[in-house]
């Protein structure tokens, strides 16, 4: 059985790149809707609703319950605490500028080295084709971060296990994060699904869509007078424009 996931940030409204996105997700297969919130210093509450709001205006559904991350801190905690008692973490004390501040709570990484140790080329399918990869050459993946705590790897990974996704139907801007994913699914003895990263919807001067500033919302587009079908219409053809 095939079973995926659409996981949005309440960090803003909507836009016409997470119509699309929505659209691959949900026309993929049986989907579950997450609300992916663990930085609490930029989701907020009236983003969740109006993304529910959004979401089912344009004719998608989802069973409930719907898994709200800031609820589950502790479960990715304990994933932290897992590796950490396996001796594959350490913490790091220094600023993005490379200096050291012990004011603040460390940020916790993962040892690649040791975490790698033993485990050959690690492989994975996306979009079709099977990738693989030594682990031993990535960075240190951040695990928890200094401002928010459990990092958006951990809680990703975590949710897909716990849910039992098979397919992840995502963006190909976060493909780049798919080895570590796969990594820490393997440390953890996860299922590996299978990834399928889609076509992004592109602003006209070449950049991706962002809440962060305030690209085309379904919202206005909805008070606009667009009907949910003209909306994910517009997100497919502006999608097909930047490569499909």
């Amino acid at each position: 059985m095939v079973l995926t996931r659409f996981a949005p940030s309440p960090t803003g409204l909507l836009h016409l790149g997470h119509a699309h996105a929505a659209a691959r997700a949900f026309g993929f297969g049986p989907c579950l809707l997450r609300v992916e919130d663990i930085d609490h210093t930029r989701s907020k509450p009236e983003f969740t609703d109006a993304m529910l709001r959004d979401l089912a205006w344009l004719g998608f559904d989802w069973p409930e319950p719907v898994r709200i991350q800031s609820r589950h801190v502790a479960d990715y905690d304990a994933v932290i605490a897992s590796l950490t008692a396996r001796g594959l973490t350490y913490e790091d004390y220094r600023t993005r500028s490379g200096d050291e501040d012990r004011t603040r709570p460390p940020a916790v990484k993962l040892d690649v080295a040791r975490a790698s140790a033993g485990l050959g080329e690690l492989r994975y399918e996306d979009t079709g084709r099977v990738v693989t990869f030594d682990p031993a050459s990535l960075p240190d993946p951040v695990l928890a971060r200094r401002d928010i705590g459990t990092s958006y790897h951990v809680a990703v990974t975590h949710d897909d296990h716990l849910q039992g996704i098979t397919d992840v139907v995502r963006g190909r801007d976060l493909s780049a994060e798919t080895p570590v994913h796969v990594l820490l699914q393997t440390l953890m003895g996860w299922a590996v699904p299978r990834y399928h990263h889609h076509s992004l919807v592109m602003e006209p001067d070449g950049r991706k869509m962002s809440k962060r500033r305030g690209s085309m919302t379904i919202r206005s587009l909805r008070d606009d007078g667009l009907a949910p079908r003209d909306v994910l219409d517009l997100a497919e053809h502006h999608a097909d424009m930047t490569g499909g």
